[in-house]
């Protein structure tokens, strides 16, 4: 997020804020409730993400690898059992004495629970690309009894789906039962060519240069004439990922935190020797909202006149994460990032290259 300070200073003035997290954070030590979310391994897990990354058509569901904690030290609480009470109390006006009697909270939530199955439901009966077409979600909640939750959601969807049994209709298709049963997941096939028929352009073809991005270019092309008249001096900031610190949760992971200082500011040897920074050496890197100081990475993996600073470091907050994270605490690239930076076209904060000088610290 942009500017870190500043959402830093506004999160300090909030009547309330309520976190789930794993850590307390440099975000979260300013919530009021801060609710542990349990371990990622008690949660199931089926992709999608990364499917779109696949070359062939898979479905694979992971059930949970350890159960839930529940003893005389811990009682611990599914993330989106904790979501589904959040939205109930929500529901209720966040009236505190509503959910007083646990009777109640349970049922609440249960409501909840079954209000989303229900939309899910409804939207599957409603598309006529699902394989529920046309039938009634209450018959669809039927067939996915007695699941609850997550699970039943899933269920719900991928019966539907283009591979699903279709309730019934296709006994050959899959259910979540299915993938249960088939832990290492189900090879589905070669990926299927599946353009035009999905477009939803106005064309119905893929629209390389719509009117919005051409419009675009001639400010674009304006603004690069002018970049760099301000100052020759000042370099692009832009972020990275490290394979080890793809979160900042790993930061407090002793085996993915050994090792080199992985928050390091890379510097190409040719900047490098203009401003007299030596490799592992001090630097100062500010822009025009605050100023850090990073270790220096002479690397020609960056070009010259760019720097780059890794995303999620800066744990120097006393309290936070934990011994391991604070002995590497590295710096917040996000300091250094103006809140006022807009990409017009589609609205979003703009992160990368940011102009920062860079000198000796």
């Amino acid at each position: 997020t942009p500017d870190g300070g500043r959402l830093d200073a506004a999160l300090a003035t909030l009547d309330f804020m309520v976190s789930i997290d794993t850590y307390l954070t440099e975000t979260t030590r300013h919530a009021h409730v801060v609710l542990p979310a349990p371990s990622s391994l008690a949660r199931g897990h089926y992709d999608i993400a990364f499917t779109n990354l696949a070359v062939r058509n898979i479905a694979h569901w992971s059930p949970p690898s350890v159960a839930l904690r529940h003893d005389d030290h811990a009682d611990e609480m599914d993330e989106a059992e904790i979501l589904l009470r959040f939205a109930s109390l929500a529901a209720a006006g966040g009236n505190p004495n509503t959910g007083a009697n646990d009777a109640y909270e349970s049922d609440a939530h249960e409501s909840m629970d079954d209000l989303v199955a229900m939309d899910v439901a409804t939207r599957a009966s409603k598309s006529e690309a699902s394989r529920a077409y046309g039938r009634s979600p209450a018959d669809l909640l039927a067939a996915v009894a007695p699941r609850r939750g997550v699970e039943r959601l899933l269920d719900l969807m991928i019966r539907s789906g283009p591979y699903g049994d279709g309730f019934g209709s296709d006994p050959e298709g899959l259910t979540l039962a299915t993938l249960e049963a088939a832990p290492h997941g189900i090879d589905l096939g070669p990926l299927k060519p599946r353009l035009p028929e999905v477009l939803r352009t106005p064309s119905g073809a893929i629209e390389l240069a719509p009117p919005q991005l051409i419009a675009e270019a001639a400010r674009m092309a304006e603004v690069l004439q002018h970049a760099g008249t301000e100052s020759d001096d000042r370099l692009l900031l832009v972020g990275r990922r490290s394979l080890r610190s793809n979160n900042s949760w790993m930061h407090n992971i002793p085996l993915l935190a050994k090792g080199a200082n992985h928050c390091s500011l890379w510097l190409n040897p040719e900047d490098a020797a203009k401003l007299g920074l030596d490799d592992g050496g001090a630097a100062a890197v500010t822009s025009e909202v605050a100023s850090v100081v990073a270790i220096v990475e002479i690397t020609d993996v960056v070009p010259p006149g760019v720097v780059s600073l890794p995303h999620g470091w800066g744990h120097l907050v006393p309290g936070t994460w934990g011994p391991t994270a604070l002995e590497q605490p590295g710096v917040n690239a996000n300091l250094l990032t103006p809140a006022g930076g807009l990409d017009e076209l589609s609205g979003t904060a703009v992160l990368n290259g940011i102009p920062v000088r860079v000198e000796a610290a």
